[in-house]
């Protein structure tokens, strides 16, 4: 039997000891973690230079890059997770059945939860923690471009679950090929849930070929609307932090969209703003803009509409989903745009920067899922979690 199945069944096996586990004993295991990623610090650092040294110049280097601010702040992300309730076998609220059966609606994990992703190795901490917490096993590949790092992550993962006899429960395939991609993402029966994490391609290619259930994160092209009674310093703030704070995260802004009445005023101020923080800029009135593109990197699209109505229609045309924002006075506005935007994240005067699990209160994040099944934009422990339900009675039948 292919060697990628037989680790696959073993952790399908796994899982059901991860389901059984305590809170404590899950705790146990989340803090021995973090403590082994900081007494390994040296070595994961080491590890991860490997792989700076192997990748070209570009801003994705800094989502690959370890040190040891950034470790210990992975370290402090598990210790969170260890700390938020523990939602395995809750009682979920249920209706009241029509005959004497007793109907429980409990809270169960999904069992093994496999992600494919791209360049950030701290997903591979983040994800196991996320995953182990809400009592599954994970099966996680990272990209190659992190394959030195991700395998120093996965030695510190399997160490602390070695020590309650649960290695299987964590499957790091580090160094795996293009073709164990085509079967993790064909397991049918021994993977429950599959999370890609990643650029558009990643995701399209995983959704065509999948025959596992998929949740869609991560790719976007996130736009910012300027209103005419937008206040230009609470704007020109917003879209500098939104553009600029980690230019290859997907939360970060790629089309700009200002009102033709403010444009002449405001445009000046904003270019001046973005061009200080090394940002090229396409501006639709002096060359044809790709308005699909993600830009992950130092460059922005600007457009000019007459109203919120070509704000709203160019948004709903190139918009996948993830985060959108308008920045006004006019609450009206406001509200339309709240309601009438279908992305997961909508927001009124907020940078988009803020669609992050962290940030909502989740402790830390599996992703940000752009679709409307399951779960639906930052999602972490509950997101990782189904349900079952339990009848009991007392010898009835039905008639």
């Amino acid at each position: 039997m292919n060697s990628l199945y037989t680790s696959l069944e073993k952790c399908k096996i796994a899982s059901r000891t991860v389901a059984l586990l305590s809170t404590e004993q899950k705790n146990k295991i989340l803090y021995s973690l973090a403590e082994d990623l900081i007494a390994n610090s040296e070595y994961i650092i080491q590890e991860n230079r490997k792989d700076i040294e192997a990748m070209e110049e570009n801003p994705l280097k800094d989502r690959l890059l370890l040190t040891l601010e950034r470790i210990e702040s992975i370290a402090q992300e598990v210790k969170n997770v260890a700390a938020l309730p523990d939602s395995i076998g809750e009682i979920l609220p249920s209706p009241h059945p029509i005959s004497s059966i007793r109907l429980e609606k409990i809270r169960v994990p999904f069992g093994v939860v496999a992600m494919i992703y791209e360049s950030r190795p701290n997903v591979t901490i983040d994800a196991f923690a996320l995953a182990f917490k809400s009592g599954n096993a994970v099966v996680l590949k990272g990209g190659k471009e992190a394959k030195y790092s991700n395998k120093a992550f996965g030695e510190c993962i399997h160490r602390v679950l070695e020590k309650i006899n649960l290695k299987d429960a964590a499957l790091i395939l580090w160094d795996s090929s293009r073709e164990e991609s085509m079967q993790l993402m064909q397991a049918k029966g021994l993977v429950d849930v599959l999370i890609p994490r990643g650029g558009k391609g990643l995701i399209a290619a995983i959704v065509q070929n999948a025959t596992v259930p998929v949740i869609e994160t991560g790719a976007s092209v996130v736009h910012t609307f300027i209103d005419e009674s937008a206040d230009f310093d609470m704007a020109a703030d917003i879209i500098i932090n939104e553009k600029t704070r980690r230019v290859s995260v997907c939360n970060a802004l790629d089309t700009l969209l200002i009102h033709k009445s403010i444009a002449d005023a405001f445009l000046p101020i904003i270019s001046k703003k973005l061009v200080e923080k090394n940002v090229k800029i396409h501006l639709e009135s002096e060359e044809e803009i790709d308005f699909s593109k993600e830009w992950l990197d130092y460059e922005i699209s600007i457009k000019i509409v007459k109203d919120i109505d070509e704000a709203i229609q160019h948004i709903h045309r190139y918009s996948l989903g993830h985060s959108e924002s308008i920045v006004t006075e006019n609450m009206d506005n406001a509200e339309r745009f709240l309601q009438e935007i279908d992305a997961a994240c909508v927001y009124h005067n907020v940078s988009t920067a803020f669609s992050d699990g962290a940030q909502f209160g989740f402790g830390a994040e599996i992703g940000i899922s752009t679709q409307k099944l399951h779960a639906r934009g930052p999602f972490a422990l509950e997101g990782l979690t189904t349900y079952k339900w339990k009848i009991r009675g007392n010898g009835e039948i039905r008639k």
